[in-house]
């Protein structure tokens, strides 16, 4: 079942006559990055210019996310699904996460956590559906697996994995570490695998995978919510 990570509350200014709450910088980050992430992205291009370049498309949506007793889960962040699959089988999704975006904990950076789902199968094609039925139950969401840090440099966000990288049980590797390019046209990511010995066992060597949008949004996310 899924643990999530402390939530920040707003601060709010008393003044005499009453109260006024004051514009919170990282609130308007994390919508930011929320809105680069969601949407189709594909290294499609890439795959066309460079021979041996995977063609992958990435597909993201805003989910809302249950408590046990049924109530919906609030967050001054937002709750993602996104799954990766080659363009040429889009069907059978090879990475399937959940991601909440929140303010870290130290206000200085914008936090992508991860967490897995207990059962992959049932969300391929969710960001097909309305968001009135993206509705995730807390306990269908694994524990967080990443997390990864995101700041503002000119008009986009530079990110990296937490110290160390990531546990991870794919392809051999057992840590997995990224760093990441996020703007309004698209992401350049260079994730990489490495087993127990420290060698990178796959993932980026000498080049980004470089992701372009082909859609603002997913197929559903323009349905009334």
């Amino acid at each position: 079942m899924i643990k999530l990570s402390p939530i920040s509350i707003l601060g709010v200014a008393i003044i005499f006559g009453g109260c006024v709450t004051q514009p919170d910088p990282m609130s308007g980050q994390v919508q930011e990055v929320a809105s680069y992430l969601t949407g189709v992205m594909e290294t499609s291009a890439q795959a066309k210019a460079i021979p041996d370049a995977p063609s992958v498309r990435m597909t993201t949506c805003e989910v809302k996310l249950n408590n046990t007793d049924g109530s919906v889960q609030h967050s001054n962040g937002v709750f993602l699904y996104q799954e990766q699959a080659l363009t040429r089988d889009l069907s059978k999704p090879y990475r399937q996460r959940f991601l909440e975006i929140i303010p870290s904990s130290e206000g200085n950076s914008v936090e992508s956590v991860s967490f897995k789902p207990i059962n992959p199968k049932n969300w391929i094609g969710l960001c097909e559906k309305p968001l009135s039925e993206r509705v995730v139950n807390s306990q269908e969401i694994d524990n967080l697996n990443c997390r990864v840090f995101l700041k503002p440099v000119g008009t986009q966000y530079l990110g990296e994995t937490q110290p160390g990288g990531c546990v991870t049980n794919f392809k051999g590797a057992v840590k997995v570490t990224n760093t990441i390019k996020l703007d309004q046209k698209g992401m350049e990511t260079q994730d990489r695998g490495f087993d127990a010995k420290g060698k990178q066992v796959w993932g980026a060597e000498n080049r980004s995978y470089q992701y372009q949008k082909v859609r603002e949004q997913g197929t559903g996310n323009g349905e009334q919510k």
